[in-house]
């Protein structure tokens, strides 16, 4: 009898710590940390890839800011633009502050999305004024600008901008290295505006408005005396005109066909050699049989 309780009695004994061990053990495991229980910080500084996304909801600024350089480096210019944008507000009063505002607004820039650049640009430039990045933003604000600015058949308001863009930081920064290249800029966006004020005053003209041509033209004239269209615009009003007197009633048909010859000398004192001259002269010639015919003064 003592020895069968004395065997179970040591059988009991070893079966205890074995448990403890192995329920130990089980802990252990347990509450062991997996890449699931790991920080973003923690995943990254053990090597691990981590989402952009994930860096952000980490709420770590100095990992989102750090995170941003990195991608700003390797040129992955649509993640650095969400990591500086996502550290923004961590920032604001610190010494940080204009160099995010200005990184989240180049990685815009050179993602190509230029609407939301010269947002960020316009608000960089109005803000830091005296920042070390001013000269450079407001480079690329000019430069967002001359990219979303439409071709000549389309409206120019951007156009215009542009061009105010670019005549300013000329006259702020002269001695920029961007001078002569923006000088270049404002040459072919000029351009496009002359052609822009040709079409809109042709539109007149194709629809047989001709009053209206006639004032378009003269306008856009006065506005660009030195447009590549300046032959064929003083063509347009000369045939305008002489189609308005044509289809004039008897009361008005005077004072139109000498309209008619005005425009007609016009044109002949700068192009005497036009291919339009032959056309032009049937024109003049009616307006002077009718003035003739009249004893209308010339």
């Amino acid at each position: 009898m003592l020895c069968s309780i004395f065997i179970v009695g040591t059988a009991f004994a070893q079966s205890e710590p074995t448990a403890n061990v192995a329920t130990k053990q089980a802990k252990r495991k347990q509450f062991k940390p997996t890449a699931l229980d790991m920080t973003a910080r923690e995943r990254i500084e053990a090597g691990k890839r981590v989402s952009v996304h994930k860096v952000i909801k980490s709420s770590d600024p100095d990992l989102i800011y750090s995170e941003g350089l990195k991608y700003y480096g390797r040129e992955k210019w649509k993640q650095a633009g969400d990591l500086f944008e996502a550290c923004q507000a961590y920032f604001v009063g610190n010494m940080q502050e204009d160099s995010i505002a200005f990184f989240a607004a180049r990685s815009r820039f050179k993602e190509r999305d230029y609407a939301e650049a010269t947002t960020r640009l316009d608000e960089f430039r109005r803000k830091y004024g005296r920042s070390v990045f001013i000269e450079e933003a407001e480079g690329m604000l000019a430069m967002c600008n001359y990219y979303l600015a439409p071709d000549a058949t389309r409206d120019q308001t951007i156009t215009a901008e542009a061009i105010v863009a670019f005549s300013e930081f000329i006259e702020r920064y002269p001695n920029s290295k961007r001078v002569e290249v923006f000088k270049d800029l404002i040459k072919e966006l000029s351009e496009r505006l002359k052609k822009k004020a040709y079409l809109n005053a042709y539109t007149y003209y194709k629809i047989q408005r001709y009053k209206s041509a006639v004032i378009a033209l003269r306008n856009a004239l006065k506005l660009y005396p030195d447009t590549p269209y300046r032959e064929e615009m003083l063509y347009l009003i000369t045939v305008s005109n002489y189609r308005l007197a044509h289809n004039s009633i008897a009361e008005k048909q005077g004072e139109r066909y000498l309209q008619v010859l005005d425009s007609y000398y016009s044109f002949i004192n700068e192009y005497p050699e036009s291919k339009h001259r032959k056309e032009l002269e049937r024109y003049t010639k009616e307006a002077k049989d009718y003035l003739d015919k009249n004893n209308i003064a010339k």
